[in-house]
């Protein structure tokens, strides 16, 4: 019987499982019963627990012989925002919701375990890395400053996001710069209110926003190389009380993405130019915050052709593309893979709604791909017979 044939028969539960967890969304950091279901399921596989890593992150320690040790990491946090799918079971919680489908990564990942608990069909360490708060929470820095990959060492990693519009069944990774790194900003400007009847008093604020965000718009376009893939957008103005009013201060919040942290540093130093000396022109002042809160995750070209052939083994290689363009979102497992060299790969959602959308639903479809995927990269990264 084949892994995925295997973990289908369990399907039933898994589902149940994940639909659960969407039901009950839990916020970065604050994980703490769905880190409780996660240990829960792994003690009664016989996994040992490791419970509260980086604050609610649950590590799984599942060993059985001499060899090496293999990593497999998921997500768990929602977002903060409402659902509005009204499927049996939606979210219980207003302003959380599971938009982006850590309950069905966490669920993959708890699949795989009971595959690999029960079969046993491989010699080595299994660490099975249940992380919070990757939704820009700091999940994975929190685990690595915790001792992460001290106390549970991995000679290598892997991980893996569903992705919406590729087929259930099909998988896409691709060697390199695969997702972009991001960072978050604020801009803080310091006018002088007055009344909006009489603007000649004041140092408006607002208008000195409009214009710095239009001219951030400025340094992909004429600060970077061409060569260069980066999107700066401001996501968020926050002015202003009331209609007759001119206010004191106005804030403009974005985020910046980019493939490589140098060119990070580039937009950060253009936009402190534009920032301070736009605001300057006004009368005004601003200050920025530029923090980093995703490295760009970067596949090695060897753990990607085995994550790739771990794939193929499952479908047949021609439903694996091993050469998926790289996208401009963000995943904080970037950090763990500066630390230890592995792969990242997309899981297909079959259609629907896009992540982090209101109406986006995780296709349950999904879950035995995910898992027999973690489950037969184990198999083949740690062969039973192999080790010693």
């Amino acid at each position: 019987m084949s892994v995925l044939d295997q973990i289908r028969r369990y399907h039933d539960e898994l589902t149940a499982i994940r639909q659960d967890l969407h039901a009950h969304p839990e916020l970065g950091m604050e994980e703490h019963r769905t880190a409780g279901i996660v240990a829960q399921q792994l003690e009664a596989m016989g996994i040992d627990v490791h419970r509260g890593v980086g604050g609610t992150g649950v590590v799984g320690v599942l060993r059985n012989g001499p060899g090496g040790s293999v990593g497999l990491r998921a997500d768990m946090d929602a977002l903060p925002m409402d659902e509005l799918t009204n499927l049996p079971y939606s979210s219980r919680s207003p302003g959380r919701m599971h938009a982006c489908g850590h309950d069905g990564h966490t669920t993959m990942l708890l699949g795989a375990a009971r595959y690999l608990a029960e079969t046993r069909n491989f010699s080595g360490t299994v660490n099975l890395i249940f992380q919070p708060g990757e939704e820009g929470c700091g999940g994975a820095l929190a685990m690595l400053a915790d001792g992460l990959l001290e106390r549970f060492p991995c000679d290598k990693l892997y991980g893996m996001h569903n992705a919406t519009g590729l087929d259930v069944g099909q998988y896409a990774i691709g060697a390199g710069p695969f997702m972009a790194g991001g960072s978050f900003f604020d801009i803080t400007i310091e006018g002088r209110g007055a009344h909006g009847a009489r603007p000649e008093a004041s140092i408006d604020p607002v208008l000195t926003a409009f214009h710095i965000g239009a001219a951030l718009q400025s340094i992909v376009a004429r600060n970077l190389s061409p060569r260069e893939t980066a999107v700066v957008s401001v996501t968020k103005v926050v002015a202003g009380d009331a209609y007759n009013v001119i206010p004191q201060s106005a804030v403009l919040s974005g985020t910046a993405r980019f493939f490589r942290k140098e060119v990070a540093m580039e937009i950060e130093a253009a936009m402190r130019r534009l920032v301070e000396g736009v605001a300057a022109g006004f009368g005004a002042t601003a200050r920025l915050e530029f923090r980093l809160i995703f490295a760009p995750t970067v596949n090695d070209a060897t753990r990607t052709t085995e994550l790739a052939d771990a794939a193929a083994d499952l479908v047949g290689d021609a439903l694996v593309n091993r050469n998926r363009a790289p996208v401009m979102g963000s995943e904080d497992f970037s950090f763990m893979l500066e630390r230890v060299p592995g792969a990242y790969i997309h899981v297909g959602n079959g259609p629907g709604a896009q992540a982090h959308n209101p109406h986006y639903n995780f296709n349950d479809e999904a879950i035995p791909y995910g898992a027999a995927l973690y489950a037969r990269v184990v198999e083949r990264m740690l062969p039973k017979g192999a080790a010693g």
